[in-house]
């Protein structure tokens, strides 16, 4: 039981408020609460009836059902005139205020206002509970009706019912879950009403009759089902590692540190849940791959917020979806919310084109990223930082500022060996090379300049060129796709050395210090663009 939410509506019914709306999807569970709070005489002093309305069966208390009380007037009606101390719950009643392809009942609100008096100040306590799935008020009731937020369960409420359930399946064999392993299943399924928790569990016991943490992935998965419902956020499944990314040691060390900040452990040192990171730097380098890494390693899903699907023609839609973009978020924290190309999205908002619309949805979105305190980590990349606003880069947004450079010598040595082993798996494929330091280190030596994405192509443009001649994958076959290829530091050279500048003195290097030392250890003259590495040399 949700002690904050008891302790408001206990004080709300003692206040004699007539009139609260409850928004949540968990109907039961809701009004399991409320008649435990209207029978006890420690919360309300007076114990009150309650009665449950619906359209179709009209009033019913205790399971007996009061004939003649369908229509919302005489349910109105029935409020008024009964003598006793009694709570009204009407489920669903927001159909008569006006929803989507419905007008307001005009009749049934200018009924709702006429008894007001009476609820206030009749020698009986009522109060009227409006529970739907979503907020619609009508204008004219703006100022009669109390807004509620009916939370979902909380870790310690989903904790009980796994160990409900566990009591209650004794046949299910739980000695491969340990405690860590028990809070990590449950704090996975925050943000689930408790009907998804316990359907979520269940699957998890009859796959294998068993339940671990391994598991993990039957939890998240449930919790895609409430992503894919909103239509704006998109669930990234991802089975990419942290350790599939060759070099940006200083960032994969820092994100490995802030691993489980969210777990019961690391209360014991006061410590905060990181808030997010701003990932910069030159395309291509390894920015997008970073955050899908970041959710198998961190095992959280991963969210990616579109932009684009904010924007609707509507007017005041888009900032709706932007407030129920972020309330998805909260929603399945611990999570990891993913903005990619960030500067692109927010390309609008010095304009006057959307009447305001852009700054509007950014500035809700800027107060939520300094405000939050439900555990979501914002993951931004950026190519073009110069474009993006400077309230958005200063500290409380983001714990960490990275910047991303073309890869040292080093780093590509760790690049050409993930992708070489990756796609080498065939031994008629890879008969006359041998994938070691040797070959990596001479690759490399050939491709000062290039990004990670640009030596990914060279490893599948020389397989192509093995596959058209039906033979086995050469040296020969890299060293030409790399002669062929032309670098982004070639033709994107002024935009590198102007990210670089700024990063000199804003950003910290995504790179080992030492990495950055040994830059280039190639016996070619280094190009003017590797000249100056960007981003302040930390090891974090």
């Amino acid at each position: 039981m949700n002690t904050k939410v008891v302790a408001q509506l206990s004080k709300l019914f003692r206040a004699r408020f007539p009139y609260i709306y409850i928004t949540t999807w968990e109907e039961d569970r809701a009004i399991s609460l409320l008649k435990q709070i209207c029978t006890s005489t420690k919360l309300v002093k007076i114990p009150r009836d309650v009665y449950i309305w619906t359209q179709t069966n009209g009033f019913s208390i205790n399971g007996q059902q009061i004939e003649g009380t369908n229509s919302a007037d005489k349910a109105i009606d029935f409020i008024n005139d009964v003598n006793k101390n009694a709570v009204f719950i009407m489920c669903d009643f927001h159909v008569y205020f006006g929803v989507k392809g419905r007008q307001v009942d005009y009749n049934v609100v200018r009924h709702l206002r006429d008894i007001i008096p009476d609820l206030k100040t009749s020698n009986f306590r009522k109060n009227v509970i409006f529970l739907a799935s979503e907020l619609l008020i009508p204008d004219t009731m703006q100022k009669e009706i109390t807004i509620l937020d009916f939370p979902l369960p909380t870790l310690a409420e989903i904790k009980a019912k796994f160990d409900r359930m566990i009591s209650q399946n004794s046949q299910i064999d739980t000695s491969q879950l340990d405690d860590e392993g028990k809070e990590k299943l449950c704090k996975a399924a925050l943000g689930l009403t408790s009907q998804e928790v316990e359907n979520a569990f269940a699957l998890a016991m009859v796959n294998d009759g068993k339940i671990s943490i391994e598991d993990l992935n039957t939890i998240i998965s449930e919790k895609m089902q409430v992503i894919k419902k909103t239509g704006i956020l998109e669930f990234i499944n991802t089975e990419i590692k942290i350790d599939d990314i060759g070099g940006l040691e200083n960032l994969k060390n820092w994100l490995k540190k802030r691993n489980n900040s969210w777990s019961e452990s690391a209360k014991k040192y006061c410590l905060p849940a990181p808030k997010g990171v701003l990932i910069t730097g030159v395309p291509g380098c390894g920015k997008s791959l970073t955050a899908k890494a970041m959710s198998a390693a961190w095992q959280l899903p991963l969210l990616k917020l579109d932009f684009g699907k904010i924007f609707s023609g509507i007017v005041g839609s888009s900032e709706e979806n932007m407030r129920k973009a972020i309330k998805t978020a909260e929603a399945v924290a611990p999570s990891i919310l993913w903005v990619d190309e960030i500067e692109k999205s927010l390309s609008g908002i010095n304009s006057n084109g959307d009447s305001g619309t852009s700054s509007r949805i950014f500035g809700t979105f800027l107060t939520w990223m300094q405000e939050k305190t439900a555990p979501v980590f914002v993951i931004a990349t950026a190519n073009n930082i110069s474009s993006l606003p400077p309230e958005l880069l200063r500290k409380g947004r983001f714990d960490e500022i990275f910047f991303v450079d073309l890869p040292t010598f080093r780093e590509r040595q760790e690049i050409f060996k993930l992708h070489l082993k990756k796609r080498l798996k065939n031994q008629q494929v890879s008969a006359q090379i041998q994938v070691n330091d040797e070959l990596c280190k001479k690759l490399a030596s050939l491709t000062e300049g290039f990004v990670g994405a640009e030596i990914e192509q060279v490893v599948v443009g020389a397989l192509y060129e093995a596959f058209f001649n039906k033979r086995a994958l050469t040296y020969d076959d890299l060293t030409t796709t790399i002669k062929n290829t032309v670098p982004l530091s070639v033709t994107q050279k002024e935009q590198i050395l102007a990210l670089r500048q700024w990063a000199n003195v804003r950003a910290v290097s995504a790179t080992k210090k030492d990495d950055m030392a040994n830059y280039s250890q190639t016996p070619e003259k280094e190009q003017d663009v590797n000249s100056s590495r960007g981003g302040r040399a930390l090891d974090v």
